[in-house]
This record gives C-alpha cells, sequence and structure tokens, in this order.
C-alpha cells in the first residue's frame, strides 16, 4: 500500500523524476523553405503595389476617369442614377469609396454632360485634381492587388504552391495589369470579379457547393454590375455551376441533372441579386433619369434587351452600348488608320503589348493543362471563359486597346502556373527563367505602362508605330509635358495637340491650337500626343511632315520644332 502510495507521488507529484528521464520535447520550428512561399507571395504584390501608386501619383486624368469619378461623385452626392449609364454602377460605387475620403466640391447643378462634368468637378470646383484622382485610384489599386491573391489561390488549387507562384509572378509584373489596375477605370475590376467567380466554382467541385455557388453567384454578378462585357460569359459561367456541382455528386444520373440545374439557378439568381443591390445602393427608389437620349435597338437585340432580369437603367445602358458599338471608329494597327474594326485586332495588340516570357508561359500553361490527365479538369474553368470573352471582344467596333481583354493576361497566368507540374527537369528552369524575363522587361518600362511594347516591337518607345490609343496614349503625360516645357524649353511659343480629358491650362501650359491657324504662323515647338499623331490627315499630317522631333515625353506625347 505504502509502496503504491509513494510510487503514485513520484509519478504524479512534483513530477521530477519524470521530466529528468523524459524532458519536455522542444516545440516544433516552422522550417524556413515553409516561410518562403508567403514571402515571395508578399513580396510579388508590394512590388505591383509600389509600381501602381508611383504611377497613379504620377499621370494626369485619363480620357475615361473624369467621366467615372464625375459619377461617382454626383452618386455620393445626388443619389442618382443619371450619369454614365451605358456602364452600371458598382465599379463607380468602389472609385467613390476614395471619392469619399477626397470629399471634393461638387456642382450638382451643373447641366453639361457627364464628360464636361468630370471635368468641371476636377478643374473648376476649387478642387486639388491630383489629390482627388489618387484617392479615386487607390480603391482600384486595392482591388487589382486582391485579384492577385484570387489568382495565385486559382493557380495553387489546380497545381500546386509553386504554380501559384508562377501565376502570380506574371499577374505582378503584367504591365497591362499594373497600368490599367492605377487608374480609376472599371476594366480590371470587371475581369477581375470574372475570374474570381470562375474561382470559386472551381472550387464548388471539390467542396461545398453550397457554400460555393452562391459566392461564384455573387462574384459574376459583381462582374456584370461593373462592366457589360462580361455578359458573354454569363452562359460559360452557368454551365461551369452546373458541371461543378455534377462532378461534386455521387447520385444517380437524373438526381444529378437536378442538381446541376439547380446549382446553375442558385448561381444565376444570386448574380441577378447582386446586378439589383449595385443600383439599389445608388437610388434605393431606381430613379431613372437619363442624362442624354437613349438609342433606340430594333430586332432581336432589342428583344433580348427587353427581356433581361434587370432594371431599366440596366437595359437602357445596354442601348446605349449598342449605339456605340454603330458608330464607326477608327481604329490604327501596325501604321494602318482605318475605320470600323478588324477581328485580328485584340490578338495582334496583345502579341504587342504582352512580354516575350509571358507569352511563351502562356502558350506552355496552356498545352500543358490539355495534355495532362491531372490537371485536364480544369482547363475548362480556365481557358473556355478567358477564350469566349476574348471572341465576343474581337467581334466589337471599338479597337481602342488591350484594356478590353484585361481578362486575358489574368485567365492565361493561372494557366501558366501549370508548367510548374511538367516532369522534366528542365521545365522548371525554363519557366523561372521566362517569368526572369517578364519581369526584366516590366521593370525596364517603370513608370510608363500605359505605352509598353515587349522588345520584339521595339519596346515603350516604339508603340505609337504600331498602336494609339489606350494602348500608348490615353492623356495620362499632361503633367510631365508641364514639367518638361518649365524645365526645357522656358519662354518658347508652344503649339499643342493633346488628346485627353486634362486641361492644359491648369498645368501652366500656355499652348494654342496650330490647325486653327495658317501653316506658316505655326512657329516654335509644336507638341502632338501620339494618338492624335497616329490619325493625323490633312493640316495635322502637314505640320508633322514638316517638322523635326526633338522630345518625348512618356512615349505619348511628341515634340517637334518648327
Amino acid at each position: 500500500m505504502m509502496a503504491h502510495e509513494q510510487r503514485a507521488v513520484l509519478d504524479t507529484g512534483t513530477g521530477t523524476r519524470d521530466d529528468e528521464d523524459h524532458p519536455p520535447a522542444p516545440r516544433p520550428r516552422r522550417s524556413p523553405r515553409r516561410l518562403l512561399l508567403p514571402l515571395l507571395v508578399a513580396a510579388l504584390l508590394a512590388q505591383m503595389a509600389v509600381a501602381m501608386v508611383t504611377t497613379a501619383r504620377a499621370q494626369t486624368p485619363t480620357i475615361d476617369e473624369p467621366v467615372y469619378v464625375g459619377t461617382a461623385a454626383d452618386y455620393l452626392r445626388e443619389h442618382r442614377l443619371r450619369r454614365n449609364p451605358e456602364h452600371p454602377p458598382l465599379g463607380k460605387l468602389v472609385i467613390a469609396a476614395g471619392v469619399a475620403v477626397a470629399d471634393p466640391r461638387v456642382d450638382t447643378s451643373f447641366q453639361g454632360d457627364q464628360g464636361a462634368f468630370g471635368r468641371r468637378l476636377l478643374y473648376a470646383s476649387g478642387n486639388d485634381p491630383w489629390r482627388l484622382m489618387l484617392w479615386a485610384r487607390l480603391p482600384v489599386i486595392a482591388l487589382t492587388l486582391l485579384f492577385g491573391l484570387v489568382v495565385f489561390a486559382f493557380a495553387r488549387e489546380v497545381a500546386g504552391n509553386w504554380a501559384g507562384a508562377v501565376a502570380l509572378a506574371l499577374y505582378a509584373f503584367s504591365p497591362d495589369l499594373i497600368a490599367h489596375g492605377s487608374l480609376a477605370t472599371l476594366d480590371v475590376p470587371a475581369a477581375g470579379f470574372t475570374l474570381t467567380s470562375v474561382w470559386l466554382l472551381w472550387r464548388a467541385r471539390h467542396r461545398r457547393p453550397r457554400l460555393w455557388l452562391p459566392l461564384a453567384g455573387a462574384a459574376f454578378g459583381a462582374a456584370m454590375a461593373t462592366k457589360m462585357s462580361v455578359l458573354p460569359a454569363f452562359p460559360v459561367v452557368l454551365a461551369l455551376a452546373g458541371w461543378s456541382v455534377w462532378r461534386a455528386g455521387s447520385h444517380g444520373r437524373r438526381a444529378a441533372l437536378w442538381r446541376a440545374a439547380r446549382g446553375a439557378a442558385v448561381v444565376a439568381v444570386a448574380a441577378v441579386a447582386v446586378v439589383w443591390l449595385s443600383y439599389l445602393a445608388v437610388d434605393p427608389l431606381l430613379r431613372w433619369s437619363p442624362d442624354g437620349q437613349v438609342p433606340a435597338v430594333r430586332g432581336l437585340k432589342g428583344v433580348l434587351v427587353g427581356l433581361m432580369p434587370f432594371p431599366e437603367a440596366y437595359r437602357d445602358g445596354m442601348r446605349v452600348q449598342f449605339g456605340l458599338e454603330n458608330h464607326p471608329w477608327q481604329g490604327f494597327l501596325f501604321g494602318r488608320l482605318y475605320t470600323g474594326s478588324l477581328w485580328y485586332y485584340l490578338p495582334a495588340a496583345l502579341l504587342v503589348k504582352t512580354p516575350l516570357g509571358m507569352l511563351a508561359l502562356w502558350a506552355a500553361g496552356a498545352v500543358v493543362l490539355l495534355r495532362s490527365g491531372r490537371l485536364r479538369p480544369a482547363a475548362p474553368y480556365v481557358l473556355v471563359p478567358a477564350a469566349v470573352l476574348l471572341v465576343a471582344a474581337m467581334q466589337g467596333a471599338r479597337d481602342f486597346g488591350t484594356r478590353y481583354a484585361l481578362f486575358v493576361p489574368m485567365f492565361l497566368a493561372v494557366a501558366a502556373g501549370s508548367v510548374r507540374v511538367a516532369r522534366a527537369r528542365w521545365a522548371a528552369v525554363a519557366a523561372g527563367a521566362l517569368v526572369l524575363c517578364t519581369a526584366v522587361s516590366s521593370a525596364r518600362t517603370y513608370p510608363y505602362y500605359l505605352p509598353y511594347s515587349n522588345e520584339a516591337f521595339g519596346g515603350p518607345a516604339e508603340t505609337r508605330l504600331r498602336l494609339h490609343d489606350s494602348n500608348v496614349d490615353w492623356g495620362q503625360d499632361l503633367g510631365r509635358l508641364a514639367d518638361r516645357l518649365r524645365e526645357r524649353y522656358p519662354g518658347e511659343r508652344v503649339w499643342l495637340v493633346y488628346k485627353g480629358s486634362g486641361v492644359p491650362s491648369y498645368y501652366g501650359i500656355d499652348a494654342a491650337d496650330p490647325r486653327t491657324v495658317p501653316a506658316r504662323e505655326v512657329r516654335g515647338l509644336l507638341v502632338v500626343s501620339d494618338s492624335a499623331a497616329a490619325k493625323a490627315r490633312g493640316r495635322l499630317a502637314e505640320l508633322l511632315d514638316s517638322s523635326r522631333p526633338v522630345d518625348d515625353v512618356g512615349h505619348s506625347i511628341t515634340v517637334y520644332r518648327r
């Protein structure tokens, strides 16, 4: 009895003897290799954030930004839907988060069109346009970084950790995504919400569809509530929703079909609900008074627009979009000025404006996705939405830039990550080398991301010879031009043809339009936006032919001497 009690004391009392025989195990230390991936993710997103913020601080308003910023300010002050009906409200509500912090003065009585209203807000209402534009751009920058995490998570779930790292690297170094992610525009948010929806559908294929399907529908609803150009992907999203539920289920064929149909219906209802909520967030009474005339759309298009389960303001926005598609826009590709559109414009522009290493990884990743038995199930999710949206965009009438196809670098970054699963040892080395080439090419264009083109096409300095508009010159360098004129050409006579929404006089540029006087009177400096030079005809073409280029501002504005 006493021996047993003594043993119990030794075993359960102070524990000294047991501690001496069995010291406590040391806490496991986290392997440095396990920290490498999160550190790499943080570093990639940090460099992208620095590139976007510094770019946003240096650029003057691009052509579309005053419209969106002015509409966002109108939402905040008047809670009305009258301006910019051709785009739904959600993207402008994102911009409004920054506009609310800037708290600008707004002339709500102004009766001009949406472009004039935006310029008045920036330049004639007592606001600081530099400060207001930075705050308007910051929410889009934050959203662009969050979409980078989606790219990483999507590629990681498809092909592993380092596939996610490769995909994120391509995303973070993409000149197009940095350029447009640093602007208060709608292209990156619409593409990113679409990608997020498809990623959530991929998750629904493997785990708890009841959780992920409504979220996927909400994400695609956010895309539709940002830009109507994503609508062609709606049937694809519904089909993927049904397929995900079908693959996740283990019941008979009839039950699986019923579950798949219900899953697609859940996504559709959630998407439509988000569109309605975006309009209700602006005006709970849904009062709709368009700022301009809404064109009539007849035939099958008119019937389809009338059947859309969206607010009247959304349907009128679609009518405005169809009206814009009927306009005879001018395009410029590889030195050729044309009226109308070219079906191959976007693929050609992407070829020019995508780093060579990125192009190679996109192609290799798509091949691996299609050929690998383990990865092939992801191909419909990664490749089909991007292909459908690209084909739809290629049918558009406005050949204005790769911003209409920003979903391509997002989805194909996920595809490119698949290269890491190739069994050949050289594949990993080649992938690393191509990522490095992409990073170097992107870094070399800093801070002039909008006019980027890859080395095969001469780099950013020669993009103007092949492309125009938002590919090169979107009005972003008016502030830089003012600085250049003060520093290098003080007191000289300046003649200016500027394509943009900025107001030259605000930045201290005292210039006249050379097209309004006889050519013999145009002496001194002739300053021309490269987009205007690409489309020059008549008087402007004669002036350029008889002038000598002497300077370049941001690879978007050329200074000539006469």
